[in-house]
This record gives structure tokens, sequence and C-alpha cells, in this order.
């Protein structure tokens, strides 16, 4: 069923309970990547599933190796990554009888640690029941809003006959109300100065050339999401290539006659947990109906698919309207940027990456400083190149979730702090045994630099954040992996370069610093 859902890499650590996965797997069947640390199954299907846009599979065993992954599940349920993680259960003899019996890694309620964060959960105690769940499991990661699922399968039924399963292609939405559809065209075609803010959805959706196709009719800049960054081209017309933090954008923002937003939740990090000044107008395209009017009240909100109501959209405006440029908004932002000393560092990092990350790489950023800068502004080529956790903002993501794009043989660059990569250190072991074009590159300023900046903010004492660094020549010799350790700009790109060239795993430190960008909450009055 693995096969059949279009999974190309399972990420898993065998336990005593679910050996069968590995007894069982044949050439047929996905490849399943043993990593170190059971969060690293999810980060790593998440990683995958963001890069590809299919359905990735974890697996873990019962217990303690189901729990160690849920950090790393609800950062994929925070961007609606559709994961499909299997743990193992107790013997169904045991969870049938009432109470624990202190069977070996058994949970009052295995599965009640993922209902918070799941987008479904379930627990099958027969073979019949253990195909169905995951029929659904896969139509249902899939629909939209997309998201991880949960199944638990006990260890017995594991090794039982069960009947073939099928996987079902998941429902698209519902077609969107005509007359919503048709209050949206007049409130455009009545409005001078559009902006359009694209969200994920744009991306799930699959809805990147109906986007270009409205921008170009409206004459509107575009203005992404982090999870719909690449999904306009760079140097189109409407490309906006900065955030919304930065003031050109905030005041293209709320000068505009109608702010179109499609596909998003508007999300606090995105908005300055929602204290940005917006337009008179607003109106919503959303799949979701909880999101339509979850920060924002609009104007005119429209429920439906992102593809097919920007298709209709194009077909039906009416409004003439001059061919325009938006490029200098983003030209003048970034001139500020770069004359600004605040600021400067961080900038020259991002263009130093920019000339060598071309289409082919995928981008992992962490919860870094590092990673804030690339994330928000380095240039990013097409759809689903960047994965960034910023829905969650789990720290420690970048290097188990690189093992994700990369087990499918995409050259990936991971961006990270010296306080992150610790987190995840081990998976530095599958990256050598699997041989994957991973290269990890580490700012390393021997501190959690956002938390020590956070508390220079606030006038407090830098306490807890100053870290001791290892010896990171020697580290990567441990595991094999080569390694550049510098201060120089110029050198750091020429090595992140030759990493990526290579297609080999790679390690490159860079000692420094640089202030955080306008992205993050303790700049976003500056």
């Amino acid at each position: 069923m693995f096969a059949a859902a279009g999974v190309e890499r399972a990420f898993g650590i065998p336990g005593v309970h679910n050996l069968p996965f590995w007894r069982d797997r044949t050439e047929a069947h996905p490849p399943i990547i043993g990593v170190r640390h059971e969060q690293t199954t999810v980060y790593a299907a998440d990683g995958l599933a963001r890069a590809t846009g299919r359905p990735a599979v974890a697996l873990t065993t019962t217990g303690p190796g189901a729990a160690n992954a849920a950090g790393a599940f609800g950062e994929a349920a925070s961007c609606g990554s559709p994961v499909v993680l299997v743990a193992s259960e107790v013997n169904s003899r045991f969870l049938a009888e009432p109470g624990v019996k202190g069977v070996l890694h058994q949970s009052r309620d295995q599965a009640a640690i993922f209902e918070p964060l799941a987008k479904a959960v379930y627990r099958p105690r027969t073979p019949e029941a253990a195909i169905s769940a995951l029929e659904d499991a896969f139509r249902t990661c899939m629909e939209y809003p997309r998201g991880p699922v949960y199944i638990d399968v006990p260890t017995d039924l594991l090794s039982a006959p069960a009947p073939q399963g099928r996987v079902v292609a998941p429902d698209r939405p519902a077609l969107a109300d005509d007359t919503a559809l048709a209050d949206l065209v007049r409130l455009l075609d009545d409005s001078a100065s559009v902006v359009i803010w694209a969200g994920a959805g744009i991306v799930q959706s699959e809805a990147e050339a109906e986007l270009l196709r409205l921008a170009e009719g409206l004459q509107a800049p575009v203005v992404t999401t982090y999870g719909a960054r690449g999904a306009v081209p760079l140097g189109h017309p409407s490309h906006i290539a900065l955030p919304p933090h930065e003031p050109e954008v905030a005041d293209l923002i709320e000068s505009a006659d109608l702010l179109l937003a499609v596909g998003t939740d508007f999300d606090g990090m995105m908005t300055r947990n929602w204290t940005m000044p917006m337009p008179e107008r607003l109106a919503v395209v959303n799949c979701d109906a909880t999101d339509l009017r979850k920060n924002y009240a609009p104007d005119v909100a429209v429920l439906g698919d992102a593809r097919e109501v920007l298709t209709a959209l194009s077909a039906r405006i009416t409004r003439d309207r001059r061919p325009t440029t938006h490029s200098e908004v983003a030209e003048a932002g970034f001139r500020r940027l770069e004359d600004d000393e605040v600021d400067h560092d961080g900038l020259a990092f991002v263009r130093a990456l920019d000339e060598v990350v071309d289409e082919r790489i995928a981008v992992v950023c962490d919860m870094a400083v590092a990673g804030y800068w690339f994330g928000g502004y380095g240039s990013i080529h097409r759809s689903r190149q960047l994965q960034y956790p910023v829905g969650w903002g789990t720290l420690g993501y970048a290097l188990p979730a690189a093992v994700g794009p990369a087990s499918v043989g995409t050259p990936t660059l991971g961006i990270c702090g010296d306080g992150g990569v610790l987190f995840g250190l081990a998976e530095f072991a599958t990256i050598a045994q699997e041989a994957l074009p991973v290269t990890m590159l580490v700012v390393d300023d021997s501190a959690y630099g956002m938390l020590a900046y956070d508390q220079v903010i606030a006038g407090d004492e830098r306490a807890g954040v100053d870290l001791q660094s290892p010896d990171w020549v020697s580290l990567g010799q441990a595991f094999g992996i080569p390694t550049v350790v510098t201060a120089d700009t110029g050198q750091l790109q020429q090595a992140v370069r030759d990493g990526l060239v290579s297609e080999k795993p790679a390690l490159v430190v860079l000692k420094g610093s640089f202030t955080p960008p306008r992205t993050t909450s303790a700049r976003w009055k500056s």
C-alpha cells in the first residue's frame, strides 16, 4: 500500500514490536531509511513530503518510540504535511484487558498522545481494520487542508494475514459558491490597486500558474508566505522578494484598495501577531472553512480550491489595467538593508548563498538566526524548494529533515545554528551511512543566538544561552564527513558550493553571528 500510494522512502527504527516491517519488505517496496532517533522518522518524512507534495511514511515502535516522534509530528501538523506515522502497539490481547498490565512499552492510550496534533488518529484492532485505516489515512492526509495522520497497529496484527488494501485518490474540495465568486469579481473590478497575499494553499493546490495568470490580469504584486515562497518566479513583474515585515512591503499592503488572500490563515509569524496595518478591504479564498475568517474579518470570503477559484477569477474580471512592474519595492528594501549596519552582515550571508543555491537544491532551514535570514530573504527558485519549520517553530529541525529530500537524491542544503544542530547530531551517522547528498551549514556563535538577542532586547542578563561548541573538524571526521570551518564569507561560499556539487555528505561551519532580521518577534517594531 505504501508503494501504491507513491511513497518513495519510509523512515524508521526497528524495535521489538515492529520487526515485521523489515522482515516483509521486498525490493518492490519503498526502502526503509534507518535513522538514529524516532523524531527523525517524522522530521525526514515531513521534509520529503514538503519537497515532493506526496505522502511520506514514518515507522516507529511502541511506547517511547512513538512518543519520541510527537515533537516532529507537531511540526508536520502546524505546516500541513501529508505524513503517515505508523507505530506498533502492544499485543491486542493485552489491549483488550482493562487497565495497564505493565507489558513492555505499554501506555494507557498511546494514540492519545497524537490526538491534539493529528488530522486523524486510528486504533485498528483487527487485520481488516488495520488495512481500512491505512486506506483512509492516505486519502485523509492528502485531502485539503492536508496534515499528518497517526495509526497504531498491535504487534501481533503485523504478522497476521490481511486482505489486500487499495489506495483511493483524495477528493478535491467542492466547487466554490457562484454567488461568492461573483461578489469577489465585483470587488476586484471595483479596486484600482490589488495586492495578492499568497499562502501555502497555492502550493498544495498546485495553483502557481493560475496565481500568475490572475496577478498579470490584475497587474497586482504578490506577497508570499514562507510556505508559498518560490510560487512566483524570480524576476517576475509581480514578484515581491521581501517578507511583509519589511516597511516597504507593509506600506505596499496598507496602501492597496484591496488585499486578496489565497490559501493562508494569516498566522501570527507572518502578521506580527496580527498587528500589521491592513487595507480597508480584504477578500479571502480558502478551502478550509475555519480559516476563512480565522484571524481577520474579510469583506468577501470564498470557500473553495485555490486553483479552481483563481481560474474562475481570471476568466471573469473585466477591468483593464496598465502593465506594471513592482520590482522597485523589493529593490528599495534590499538597498536599505544593505546600507544598514544592523542588517548588512545577515544580508551578505544570504547573498553568498544565493550565488550557489540553484533550482535543483532543496533548502532546509532551522529555527536559527541564519535560518531566519535565508528563509525570509534568500532567492527561492521554485515551489517546495524551501522547508522552514515556522509553523510550530521546532528548534533542531534542519538536520533530521534534510534526510527526507536527500533520500531521493535531491542535493540538500541544511542551514542551522550550533545549538539546533546538536538536537539531532546522531543523524550525521544516517547521512554518512546512506551517502546522502546533504551539505549541512552550521553558523556557530557559541550560543542560542536568537535567545541571547531576546534577552538583550528585554533588558535581561544573559543567562542559559551560552554554549560550548564541539571541535567541528573532529566531529566530521568521526562520521567520515569532510568538514570546513571558516570565518570568511568567501570561503564559506566556496565550501558550500563544493559540498553541493559533490552530492556527498559535507559539513561547513561559519564562525560568526548576525543580528536577527525583522521577521523575528524581537524586531517587529524596529
